[in-house]
């Protein structure tokens, strides 16, 4: 029997909202797609900074992994306060609020650089993640309003598209700026006042790129804080921590979350590991920054994806297209593992491919029919990407006790039971 949008039958133990009024704010749709291009951006910048600090301060895989770990722990400490600061102040300073506190993360790379000290760097990358979630939780639900409920799947893979853009450009332009300066000498053949000499000096690189985009992230933040007052219609129900946990014991949203926490730790690890995979000798055996323009292929591959995907989800099951692709990445892994050279390098590559519609089909999947309570469910989701703080490194000890190769078992494990969720969410909520 068909439920009317908001209301339930008394045996629905599950009843779901309607979907909120509809944002009337034309262009927003170009501020948010901005905002998917800085983080997006922002976090692949990771990818090419862990293998300059595993050098500078002579790290295990394990101990490079921790850069993932406090970046990406942000979201569970952050994600549901976060949530409820967005619900207060609007998202419009909701967004102002998070591109500040980006800001003084970038900032925080000065101190951490001078310094010289690892843990320095570990928390200016909690700070900047901070920033980070907030934008993000004003992003997702954002695009939920700015269009009709219906075509909420393609209209957020477009969005992520644009967080793609940020995470294809954003490394090759990194790895050029911040892996291109090493020095003729290593750290490991340093010590005493020489080392930490070494470690200033080569970490300068880094702050000049993070510099400029601190200086970037004020300039956005002064412009939306000018049309703060342009969203109109907007509309949040104000509830408790525990009605927004609440939600995860519906099964669909529950199991989405946990998808989502699987899937962002799959990404992350496959990306924190991939320029030190592929210069592996039996790989492509290629110099550290080569290897490093390499991640843009990564990360381009899901920027294709998400330009097609959001054409295909308007005429293809999501959940179906997600137990897919999901299956692809299964596959690519397997090849990576088991061959060498050029095939196991680039089949490694082709995942990001595979990757490109799970993170806003699953989101979107999960958070079908929230209404109201899109602000709460964007918060709980955004505490599941703290999946990348804990399979990464997970994935780097796995690494350390046997080999890059043979850690991609984890991944593997993780795309399985997305597979799964995409076959048990094939039909619409």
């Amino acid at each position: 029997m068909a439920i009317a949008p908001g209301l339930a039958t008394s045996t629905d133990p599950y009843p779901v909202e309607d979907d909120g009024p509809q944002v009337d704010a034309p262009g927003l749709n170009y501020f948010v797609f901005a905002l998917f291009f800085i983080f997006g951006g922002i976090t692949s910048l990771n990818d090419v900074i862990i293998p300059k600090l595993k050098e500078l301060f002579t790290l295990s895989f394990f101990e490079a992994s921790l850069v993932q770990f406090w970046f990406f722990i942000a979201y569970a400490v952050v994600g549901i306060p976060g949530a409820r600061l967005v619900k207060r102040l609007g998202y419009m300073r909701g967004a102002v609020a998070g591109l500040l506190a980006m800001m003084a993360g970038c900032l925080l790379f000065i101190p951490a650089s001078q310094t010289a000290l690892f843990p320095m760097f570990l928390l200016a990358y909690f700070i900047l993640a901070t920033g980070v979630v907030l934008v993000q939780i004003v992003a997702n639900p954002l695009i939920s309003l700015l269009g009709p409920q219906r075509t909420t799947h393609s209209r957020l893979t477009f969005a992520q598209a644009f967080n793609s853009l940020g995470t294809t450009i954003f490394p090759y332009f990194g790895a050029v700026l911040i892996l291109g300066g090493l020095a003729t000498v290593s750290a490991d053949q340093l010590s005493g006042v020489q080392l930490a000499a070494y470690r200033t000096a080569e970490s300068q690189a880094i702050v000049n790129g993070y510099l400029g985009l601190a200086t970037a992230l004020a300039i956005v933040a002064g412009v939306v804080w000018l049309f703060r007052n342009r969203l109109k219609g907007e509309k949040h129900e104000q509830t408790s921590l525990a009605d927004g946990l609440a939600l995860l014991k519906r099964p669909r949203f529950g199991y989405g979350a946990a998808c989502i926490f699987l899937y962002v730790g799959a990404e992350v690890a496959i990306g924190t590991f991939i320029v030190n995979y592929l210069m592996q000798a039996q790989v492509l055996n290629l110099p550290e920054q080569d290897a490093g323009k390499l991640i843009s292929l990564y990360w381009g591959g899901a920027l294709v994806g998400r330009f097609i995907g959001s054409a295909v989800l308007r005429m293809v099951s999501p959940g179906l297209l997600l137990a897919t692709v999901a299956a692809g990445a299964i596959s690519l892994l397997a090849i990576s593992a088991n061959a060498t050279g050029t095939i196991a390098g680039y089949s490694l590559l082709a995942v990001g491919l595979m990757n490109a519609i799970m993170f806003p089909t699953i989101f979107s999947l999960a958070c079908e029919k929230l209404g109201p309570r899109a602000a709460d469910g964007s918060g709980i989701i955004n505490v599941a990407i703290c999946g990348g703080a804990i399979i990464p490194p997970m994935f780097g000890a796995l690494a350390d006790a046997t080999s890059l190769a043979f850690a991609l078992v984890l991944p593997a494990a993780c795309y399985a039971i997305i597979a799964g969720f995409g076959i048990f969410a094939r039909r619409p909520a």
